[in-house]
């Protein structure tokens, strides 16, 4: 296949203290998970499970709201797969336990 068959895509992924991203040329019809293997960003970022990572194209996570999973979702050009850590805490959770702060008149800041 010649180079002018190519797209570009991204594969982005970040810590708090550390972020990359690597864009690389793939054949059309190359899935988002083809790519994060591909792009090899684990290398860069040793304990990243690709296989049980959640990922996404620009904030849409991936095997929601009609989009395909990351094995099945197809690539187009300019496409840009963000990998996602899990969350340090449920959300819920926490505007819940912030919402009983309130409510006891407890103002002191979490440390």
């Amino acid at each position: 296949m010649a180079d002018f068959d190519l797209i570009t895509v991204e594969v982005a992924y970040a810590l708090p203290h550390k972020q990359k991203i690597i864009a690389l040329l793939v054949e059309p019809g190359t899935t988002a998970l083809e790519a994060v293997k591909r792009s090899k960003i684990a290398d860069h970022f040793p304990g990243l499970d690709i296989a049980s990572a959640k990922m996404g194209i620009f904030g849409q996570s991936l095997g929601t709201k009609g989009l395909e999973t990351a094995d099945k979702h197809v690539l187009h050009a300019g496409d840009r797969v963000e990998i996602y850590r899990p969350l340090a805490s449920d959300p819920k959770d926490a505007r819940r336990k912030r919402a009983e702060k309130t409510a006891t008149g407890d103002t002191a800041p979490d440390v």
